[in-house]
């Protein structure tokens, strides 16, 4: 069973300032975020909508590459 981008992006998640650790802190706190989604488009249109915590939309895309091959 793959697993979502969300739960892919909770192992991110650490005390250290990354732009991936920070998206991954933030989205851990936003109650909206569609958490089962396996869907890039769902998921892009959420964060550019919806947040406010994602400036750059490139770091979304980078991680959704490496989510991607986490997943092969």
């Amino acid at each position: 069973m793959r697993r979502s981008f969300y739960h892919y992006l909770m192992t991110l998640r650490a005390p250290k300032k990354t732009a991936e650790s920070q998206f991954a802190n933030d989205a851990a706190k936003d109650i909206q975020f569609p958490k089962q989604s396996e869907d890039y488009h769902e998921i892009s249109s959420y964060l550019e909508m919806n947040v406010d915590y994602v400036s750059n939309m490139f770091i979304f895309d980078e991680l959704w590459e490496k989510y991607l091959e986490n997943n092969k």
